[in-house]
């Protein structure tokens, strides 16, 4: 059973689930890396599953925001907990995934639980919002820091103003 979200306690990334300097090939290499990391970290059950389910969506539509973002996304039963693996690109990569304004040096791989479709937006909209202030942007591309890319991740669900 997927565990409900509480903004206010949200673990929805931890270090090990970040990776500095991804070196991808292309955007199913960096969902692929990060799907690993939710795998490692117990949050999905089915590695190839949940890469399934992943890639059906980037089919649908592309998950590229502006600024430089991947939002990679899917709602699976393959997934435990609400969940944010975090990739930065190595310097002077980027990988497309079908924003207008260009690729993503930022990348977050969005798992929820099949059952959470409310958390699901939730999540969803308030990291698009965050995402959309070149400040927020620019904080996790300089960070070089784990715990503190997981930090701002996990904060701009409790602190942002709804």
């Amino acid at each position: 059973m997927a565990e409900p979200l509480d903004r206010y306690d949200a673990e929805l990334t931890t270090p090990d689930m970040v990776i500095l300097e991804l070196d991808a090939t292309d955007k199913l290499d960096a969902t692929s890396q990060l799907a690993e990391r939710l795998y490692a970290a117990g949050r999905i059950s089915d590695l190839q599953g949940f890469l399934q389910h992943v890639n059906a969506r980037e089919h649908q539509l592309a998950t590229g925001l502006p600024g430089g973002v991947g939002l990679p996304h899917a709602r699976s039963e393959l997934v435990s907990q609400t969940s944010i693996a975090v990739g930065i690109t190595k310097y002077g990569r980027s990988l497309d995934f079908g924003a207008a304004d260009g690729p993503a040096t930022v990348i977050l791989l969005i798992a929820t639980p099949a059952s959470s479709f409310s958390d699901h937006l939730e999540v969803l909209a308030t990291l698009a919002r965050s995402l959309s202030k070149e400040s927020f942007r620019e904080s996790l591309r300089r960070a070089y820091d784990r715990e503190v890319i997981a930090e701002l991740i996990n904060s701009s669900l409790v602190f942002f103003d709804h």
